[in-house]
């Protein structure tokens, strides 16, 4: 058999289901099957019969949508379930984020310091976004982690960032007096998170937590170019996480009800055209610091 011949053979069935999974960058994402052998360049019937294995094996699942990533793949790392059921509460409210802005959706919990991406959907415009499903930035610096930040006691944000307050760009927070005042301005917006070249130059986002009883459990935001007017999405962004909220903690002492001193402001259930001019008057030229 010639060199030219042994290129052509097919790659190894492990090397086939890699190219498979890596398809399913999130766990909102959904392909058909065209989509899968297109992007893997697999023969369609080698694409469909792996995709049917995997179906079986609980790492892909398959509804009207489409294939996505199914309990087994989503349960890698997954501690005690808690971040699987945040994914699950949150994909479809991502989606319509995603779909309804075409802007870079991100999914995270708080980490420490850190903030954990948990769901990154944004089609081709996704990796111009340097983050990852998996990935952790600092969430002094993240609209996502000031988000979170800001529900919590002062004494707990120092102890989570007080020693990790490093620059990122010119524009990050570099000091923990600072981030307290920055975190004030956030509970006065009623929760929304802004930030504008702070962890990546020439990015910018906003974020808000998603709440429970005891506190922020993840936050949603929305990815632009950080000159793109996000005062305009910032409702979407509110909105998506209130319900998203909603569904994790249906009770009437689910996300409304605020123990910790820090959540003493409420967010309204809508967010009227009324209400967001209020929220956004002090940030109208983006400028958030």
């Amino acid at each position: 058999m010639d060199v030219s011949a042994r290129r052509e053979l097919p790659p190894s069935m492990v090397e086939r289901i890699t190219l498979i999974m890596d398809v399913f960058e999130g766990c909102t994402v959904r392909r058909s099957l065209e989509d899968v052998a297109r992007t893997t360049h697999l023969p369609r019937s080698t694409a469909h019969r792996i995709l049917d294995q995997l179906v079986r094996l609980r790492w892909l699942e398959h509804n009207g949508f489409g294939y996505g990533l199914g309990r087994r793949a989503l349960g890698l790392g997954g501690g005690d379930g808690s971040q699987g059921r945040i994914r699950e509460a949150a994909a479809t409210r991502l989606h319509h984020l995603q779909m309804r802005t075409g802007m870079v959706v991100h999914l995270a919990v708080l980490d420490g310091a850190e903030v954990h991406y948990l769901d990154k959907a944004g089609g081709r415009f996704a990796s111009s976004v340097p983050s990852r499903v998996g990935g952790r930035a600092p969430a002094h610096c993240t609209a996502l982690g000031k988000a979170m930040l800001a529900w919590l006691e002062p004494e707990e944000v120092e102890q989570r960032a007080g020693n990790s307050i490093n620059r990122q760009t010119q524009r990050t927070i570099s000091d923990i007096g600072t981030l307290h005042q920055e975190l004030h301005r956030i509970r006065q917006r009623r929760g929304l998170a802004f930030e504008r070249g702070e962890c990546f130059p020439g990015i910018a986002c906003v974020a808000t937590a998603i709440r429970g009883p005891e506190g922020p459990v993840a936050a949603i935001s929305l990815v632009g170019d950080a000159d793109m007017p996000l005062e305009k999405v910032a409702p979407l962004v509110a909105d998506g996480a209130r319900q998203v909220s909603a569904d994790l903690f249906p009770s009437p002492d689910g996300p409304d009800r605020t123990p910790r001193r820090a959540a003493a402001v409420t967010p309204e259930e809508t967010w009227s055209p009324q209400t967001m001019d209020r929220l956004l008057a002090v940030g109208q030229y983006g400028d958030w610091q």
